[in-house]
């Protein structure tokens, strides 16, 4: 087993220094393997998160408590993630009938189930107008990416390209344009959609938004 295949416990508990976790996230790039098992770490360490060491000379909690603690955590967590695949089938729902293939038109006044989070840019193009926001979010895998896009008009076949400082380039997510297009006149409603890169928040320098086999419509510096 590689060196980086075992360091996932270590990565989980953030014990890594610099280079070595750099090196792990370069491996988890390209390792499903260890980005299931890092996630499954993750699921545990919130299950025991607020259980302190038994302090010395202190008697510790008899087993049932801990398996029942345990497992009303688990329980929780199970319902938590119950009501995300519920609103993600929502979602799904809402945009199959408008025909974009990832996130919702978020119409005023209107709840949105994707919205903006973490760290903010914004960047408008000088000779078309299209405004595109994004919100980054470090996560163990690589980012988490919310965008937030107005002021362009279909019929067009789009996509999310994240740009690493070193050229590396992911596909964050597609989508289509309706002819009517987003935050126009006539078609107020946004186009919010999130997605993900396996790219450190860190190591990321621009999201690109483009027409699919075509012309650039945004670059967002970060």
């Amino acid at each position: 087993m590689s060196a980086e295949h075992t360091d996932i416990g270590a990565y989980s508990l953030g014990l890594l220094d610099e280079r070595d976790r750099l090196a792990f996230e370069d491996h988890l790039a390209s390792c499903p393997s260890c980005g299931a098992e890092l996630a499954e770490l993750g699921r545990m360490s919130d299950l025991l998160a607020g259980i302190e060491p038994v302090p010395p000379g202190a008697e510790p909690p008899a087993e049932p408590q801990v398996i029942d603690l345990l497992s009303r955590r688990a329980a929780a967590q199970r319902r938590r993630s119950r009501w995300r695949v519920a609103a993600g089938a929502a979602a799904a729902a809402a945009l199959l009938a408008g025909g974009v293939s990832a996130g919702i038109a978020a119409h005023p006044g209107s709840p949105s189930v994707v919205a903006l989070a973490g760290q903010r840019h914004t960047a408008v193009a000088p000779r078309t107008g299209v405004t595109g926001t994004v919100g980054l979010v470090a996560m163990g895998w690589g980012t988490q990416v919310t965008l937030d896009l107005a002021k362009v008009r279909g019929p067009l076949t789009c996509e999310l390209i994240a740009v690493s400082k070193s050229g590396q380039q992911r596909v964050v997510l597609t989508w289509r344009v309706p002819p009517a297009g987003y935050g126009v006149p006539g078609h107020p409603a946004h186009l919010l959609v999130e997605g993900g890169a396996a790219i450190p928040a860190s190591q990321l320098a621009q999201l690109v938004i483009k027409v699919v086999q075509g012309r650039t419509l945004l670059t967002i510096p970060v």
